[in-house]
């Protein structure tokens, strides 16, 4: 059965290649869905630079490019990053000398890191601009969509039952809300093959509210409600695959 399905699934992604390498996009604007995959390296700020600092974004993008050059799409993104910029939020749990136990008593190893996804509609337009052929061009898009995140407290090799289970939420700092975004970059769509990729300025803004009614490190101190501004940007670059309909074929009568 798993032999089966990787033929498949390598006849698949084959096929899809040929037939990239059979449609010359220099002849007019082609209407296609697209997927793809991306990496964006973003910078904090506003709100979350209290919090975060560098951030990285891993997703994926559907979306759907129209004779008019038109795009519309769906991404989702896994965020994470290690650079945390709040004070110790474990302060109260470490002994004299800065260190944290486990159940046994066992000097306990602890890492803090920032997680989090967001899931956005897009739509804008290509401008065949400075391109290769008319499917080339200036991206511009923007959209709304979720911002969710929080501080990840692992202990891979202990039991630290201050911050187990339901405790960790009361360090977590989880955040959700509205997110929008924008982006203005360069996408290439080879004129033959499958070389296709796009690349440019990724811009994110949450408007996001604490999750949490008490912070554990900072009881005495009530849990603010505002709504938050939550700022991103950085670069964001991807590899997408153009869905194309198969070439009708050409018959010939003598």
């Amino acid at each position: 059965m798993k032999k089966r399905f990787l033929l498949s699934l390598s006849f698949l992604i084959l096929n899809n290649a040929f037939m990239l390498a059979q449609r010359n996009v220099t002849d007019s604007i082609i209407s296609t869905p697209m997927l793809g995959v991306h990496y964006g390296a973003n910078w904090s700020q506003a709100d979350l630079a209290d919090r975060f600092g560098f951030i990285n974004h891993v997703g994926l993008m559907t979306g759907y490019k129209t004779s008019k050059n038109w795009f519309w799409g769906l991404d989702a993104n896994f965020l994470f990053g290690n650079q945390i910029r709040l004070p110790d939020v474990l302060a109260n749990i470490r002994d004299s000398k800065g260190n944290i136990t486990d159940q046994s008593g066992d000097i306990a190893q602890v890492s803090l890191s920032s997680r989090g996804l967001n899931v956005n509609i897009a739509a804008g337009k290509l401008f065949p601009i400075l391109s290769p052929n008319v499917n080339s061009g200036i991206l511009v898009h923007a959209g709304i969509g979720y911002l969710a995140y929080k501080l990840r407290i692992d202990t891979p090799f202990h039991v630290v039952p201050q911050i187990e289970l339901d405790y960790r939420k009361g360090y977590d700092r989880m955040t959700n809300g509205v997110n929008l975004h924008q982006f203005i970059g360069y996408q290439f769509m080879a004129n033959r093959g499958f070389v296709n990729f796009y690349g440019g300025f990724y811009f994110q803004e949450g408007f996001t509210k604490n999750q949490r009614t008490l912070f554990f490190d900072t009881p005495d101190i009530p849990v603010s409600t505002k709504t938050r501004l939550d700022v991103q940007f950085g670069l964001r670059a991807g590899w997408i695959i153009p869905i194309y309909k198969r070439l009708p074929k050409d018959y010939y009568i003598d």
